[in-house]
């Protein structure tokens, strides 16, 4: 068992020791060090999607489920443009885009690694409309930009393995093990790898960026305060999202400061005329339709 120890210590410290690379978050400029790859992150992310899916409910609310993807595919547009216009072009083959709208009463939405979102219908009736919704699936979408799952795992590696790990560098072997070995790790995680336990700051970093992002998408930014102001009145303990978020007071003041930025990137994208009006995808209202259980 002693030797068993050592070469799964010395496999990690291989990870931790070959894979570490320093690098900069989009929109804010953060440096984080991550001690997981790419290749790696995405392949578990994977594996635990489509474990999800084959269990999950799709909704049968068509319209709803086409306003899902209709929004998640503009902000993922907007974003790609981004990464390819500021020399990050090189992140774009890291997401495949797959927007689901499940069954589901919970007030949440979660997005994976390789741009997996999934909305739960229950997050409908409070985001009321595309403009609210693009800010929930922007903060969202942000989460996998920034690699915040990849610097979770980072972190949980040197939490788990600290000094000891270091002490037997000099046995590690093969990749193959050592990429078994994170698999292992994610798992104990489990699915809150992915929809939750993100940190304070990260989750603060990701209303920053979604922000920006769904201003990039041509949505109001602005109904972000009120959006926040909703949620913080329907809350009863029985929303899960973005459970470990500042207060919802700290959020709006946050989101209040990073306004005048946001709106440099806003320009409302008109969507349709009729009678000499147009609408735009900012101002645009929807009727949203919760299927009950």
């Amino acid at each position: 068992m002693k030797a068993v120890r050592i070469i799964i210590m010395s496999l990690v410290a291989t990870i931790l020791v070959g894979c570490g690379t320093t690098s900069t978050v989009p929109i804010t400029g953060r440096k984080q060090t991550l001690l997981v790859n790419d290749g790696e992150v995405l392949s578990l992310a994977n594996q635990q999607y489509q474990q999800y899916m084959q269990s999950a409910k799709a909704s049968s609310n068509a319209t709803n489920t086409a306003m899902v993807k209709r929004v998640g595919q503009n902000l993922a547009n907007a974003v790609v443009s981004y990464l390819n216009a500021n020399g990050l072009g090189a992140e774009v083959q890291n997401y495949a885009w797959e927007f689901n709208l499940v069954q589901d009463n919970q007030v949440n939405a979660w997005c994976m690694p390789g741009g997996k979102i999934v909305v739960y219908e229950g997050l409908l009736p409070v985001t009321q409309n595309e403009a609210s919704l693009a800010i929930v699936l922007g903060h969202e979408i942000a989460h996998a930009v920034a690699k915040h799952s990849a610097e979770r795992l980072s972190n949980e590696y040197k939490n788990q393995y600290g000094t000891a790990v270091l002490g037997a560098v000099l046995q590690g072997s093969g990749m193959s093990e050592g990429t078994q070995q994170l698999i292992a790790l994610g798992q104990s995680l489990g699915g809150s790898l992915w929809t939750s336990g993100f940190s304070r700051s990260q989750e603060s970093e990701a209303d920053h960026m979604g922000l920006i992002f769904a201003a990039m998408a041509g949505y109001d930014p602005q109904v972000a305060v009120t959006f926040w102001q909703r949620m913080a009145a329907q809350s009863s303990g029985s929303s899960s999202i973005f459970s470990d978020h500042p207060s919802d007071a700290k959020r709006i003041k946050d989101i209040q400061g990073w306004m005048p930025e946001a709106l440099k990137y806003y320009k409302p994208a008109a969507t349709a005329t009729t009678s000499g009006k147009s609408t735009t995808k900012a101002t645009k209202t929807l009727k949203v339709t919760s299927k009950k259980k």
